[in-house]
């Protein structure tokens, strides 16, 4: 255990800057903010490489601290308010490790996401998916970063329960297809079938698209089957994340 009580500390003017993606990327490492988040990272054997408590999380988290945290940072409220996205802090922040990029078959029920653009989208789609039974999401080229404070808040720990990477979906989409696994897009056109008459699947792809914009053209065309939720009040459309919800939860066998 060492004390910091200045936020110029160097150690945490360099922590501060994974509040920026670029450094994120260039470390391979990310904040995570609040107990439940490093308590479910820490049972998903997650590595920290520091990890800072104010007196605030001694106090209510030490029996957890003693039996899980060999070394760590004890700081003043203003050196964890220097770190934290949020104004008030719940008293511990870790510095956590990207896991590594590791080669999948594509089995099971995977949520793919193209441009999703919202962090709180992204993570409620990715803790649906954990709820609904899903494999893993693949997040594709102008989703939002997953280690985006907001996104992390929003997953509620469930990015540590399946597999969750980045990817350009025009070239993971063949992959699925390539093993049998259908592709099924989201869009209203002609082609689209009510997601009421798909039948259920134990192996595929489902794509959810942009909040404004939908699926990109360039994506539908790969899909094997498009699909569309019927809406029957007065509303013009659903949020993406409900949508997912409601398909996946349909769609999985």
């Amino acid at each position: 255990m060492k004390e910091i009580q200045s936020s110029k500390n160097t150690l945490i003017k360099e922590t501060k800057k994974l509040q920026q993606k670029k450094y994120r990327q260039q470390t391979q490492s990310y904040l995570l903010e609040g107990f439940h988040l490093i308590q479910e990272a820490k049972a998903a054997m997650v590595a920290f490489k520091e990890v800072f408590i104010s007196q605030r999380g001694l106090n209510e988290w030490s029996e957890w601290i003693e039996e899980n945290l060999t070394d760590y940072y004890v700081v003043s409220d203003e050196v964890l308010k220097t770190l934290a996205s949020q104004p008030t802090p719940q008293g511990i922040i870790a510095v956590a490790e990207m896991p590594k990029d590791e080669e999948n078959d594509f089995s099971g029920a995977w949520l793919l996401l193209d441009n999703v653009q919202d962090p709180g989208n992204v993570g409620t789609m990715i803790r649906t998916a954990d709820a609904a039974g899903f494999t893993g999401v693949v997040l594709g080229q102008g989703s939002a970063d997953l280690y985006n404070p907001k996104t992390l808040r929003s997953t509620q720990g469930s990015l540590y329960h399946l597999t969750v990477k980045s990817g350009e979906l025009t070239e993971i989409i063949p992959q699925f297809q390539k093993v049998g696994h259908p592709v099924l897009g989201t869009a209203l056109d002609k082609e689209a079938k009510n997601y009421l008459a798909a039948e259920k699947m134990s192996d595929f792809a489902l794509v959810m698209g942009n909040e404004g914009q939908g699926v990109s053209p360039e994506v539908l065309a790969m899909t094997d089957q498009n699909l569309y939720i019927t809406i029957k009040g007065q509303a013009e459309s659903l949020n993406v994340a409900i949508a997912a919800g409601i398909l996946m939860f349909q769609l999985l066998k």
